[in-house]
């Protein structure tokens, strides 16, 4: 088996993602703009969708499954009159239904998006990446299987009506929600439109943030090359939202062999001693070496980066 060469770029960086590509395309299209071939990718968005897309490269990539982005942000484009087979505009149109003339009114979208705030079950739409017996439910779908998802836990933290229009006889609106993780904005539409005793589907999405990485630390797919990688780098330990510890350079070679470094050291960047069993990262230089937990007297090393990941800003 051949040996993977060595990532010449360890970081975490956020592209825009445009319409039309899947997140598979936005990695094919990082490992060429970059050259380099372990790149991955945290938050799946729809070819529909467009907006903030958190990428790993290099040793980053062992960050994805730990980044902390547990709110997502959208700006949505909802129709009416009609629902689809992916609930998207992607989809063919399965059911149709009469349009109530309130619809049209900015007061009936501000009602309607008080009503879905909160915590509730949501049945997420059958396509969709989620597993059934280990088949992915888009595919069962697609096969003509009649897919039913169990509903699922979500939370609708914010729902803004930006504008209400007329488009082809039919209401439109644009919405700005903040969702927990898990969340399908798709069904968030058709159960609006259901709710209000008619159909709707989602029409236009863009992705706005992803945990705290919001649109302005994006940068475009067509511009990126390896400075532009390097000048646009998120700070890992932010993404992770664990303390910062600075590791002293005598002791890194100590954490690189994954040797467990004496608890005193724990101190986060606001003076503040780790209690037992907080996780840490351990920078230096402007980069994450490890990630540590406080276990007792000791500092132990639980994922250790043999080339560190940059963009720590402390």
């Amino acid at each position: 088996m051949a040996k993977r060469r060595v990532s010449q770029l360890n970081c975490l960086i956020a592209v825009d993602k445009p319409v039309g590509c899947t997140s598979h395309d936005v990695v094919s299209r990082v490992r060429r703009a970059l050259g380099e071939r372990r790149v991955g990718h945290a938050g799946t968005l729809d070819p529909l969708a467009s907006g903030v897309m958190v990428v790993g490269i290099g040793q980053a990539t062992r960050l994805l499954g730990l980044l902390t982005l547990d709110t997502k942000a959208y700006v949505a484009e909802i129709t009416f009159g009609s629902e689809t087979s992916t609930d998207d505009a992607e989809g063919e149109v399965v059911r149709e239904a009469d349009v109530h003339p309130g619809l049209f009114e900015h007061a009936a979208a501000e009602a309607a998006c008080r009503s879905v705030l909160g915590q509730q079950m949501q049945v997420p739409p059958s396509y969709s990446a989620i597993s059934v017996n280990g088949v992915r439910s888009y595919k069962r779908a697609r096969a003509g299987e009649d897919v039913e998802l169990e509903a699922r836990p979500i939370e609708v933290l914010a729902a803004d009506p930006i504008a209400v229009a007329n488009r082809d006889g039919v209401p439109v609106w644009t919405v700005a929600f903040t969702v927990s993780k898990g969340s399908y904005i798709r069904a968030l539409a058709r159960d609006m439109g259901r709710a209000l005793g008619t159909a709707a589907h989602l029409s236009a999405l863009r992705r706005t943030a992803s945990g705290s990485i919001g649109l302005g630390s994006c940068v475009s797919l067509d511009d990126l090359d390896v400075r532009t990688a390097c000048e646009h780098m998120l700070d890992p330990v932010r993404a992770l939202d664990v303390p910062a510890v600075v590791l002293p350079e005598r002791l890194r070679e100590d954490v690189l062999c994954g040797k467990r470094l004496s608890s005193s050291i724990a101190v986060g960047a606001d003076g503040r001693l780790l209690g037992e069993g907080e996780r840490c990262a351990l920078v230096s230089g402007g980069s994450l070496v490890a990630l540590a937990a406080v276990q007792g007297s000791a500092l132990a090393p639980r994922d250790v980066f043999p080339q560190p990941i940059g963009g720590v800003a402390l």
